[in-house]
């Protein structure tokens, strides 16, 4: 199993730009597949962005179509999350997270094994 390490939240204004990073360690990570979530206070974990470990398909929450982009860097063992035109209704900790199944899109929580530690991401109005 890989192990996560998140980087990059922070607290932006309405409309501002973040970028979220997570390095893995510990494995190939071109084995992979990621995908990112989100959990504000008082919700459930749910689903932002994954991306297959060929880097070929991605999905996105409705919600943030359009706004997010994931990307991933086998070199760096890394994926990325940049996030534009942040909403208020974004903030939330965010979540890389992996596994290492067969290549493809998996878009619920219980499909992934090792989860980064997470990340706060605060947007105000």
């Amino acid at each position: 199993q890989v192990q996560l390490t998140e980087s990059g939240g922070g607290s932006v204004q309405a409309g501002d730009s973040l970028q979220l990073s997570c390095v893995a360690s510990g494995d190939n990570f071109s084995m992979y597949n990621t995908g990112w979530f989100r959990q504000a206070p008082g919700k459930e974990r749910e689903f932002v962005a994954a991306m297959s470990r060929s880097g070929v398909q991605t999905r996105y929450h409705d919600s943030v179509q359009g706004r997010f982009t994931i990307s991933r860097d086998n070199t760096q063992t890394a994926v990325h999350l940049q996030m534009n035109s942040l909403k208020p209704e974004d903030t939330a900790v965010y979540f890389c997270a992996t596994n290492r199944g067969i290549n493809g899109i998996y878009s619920v929580a219980r499909a992934y094994n090792s989860w980064g530690q997470g990340a706060q991401v605060t947007v105000s109005s």
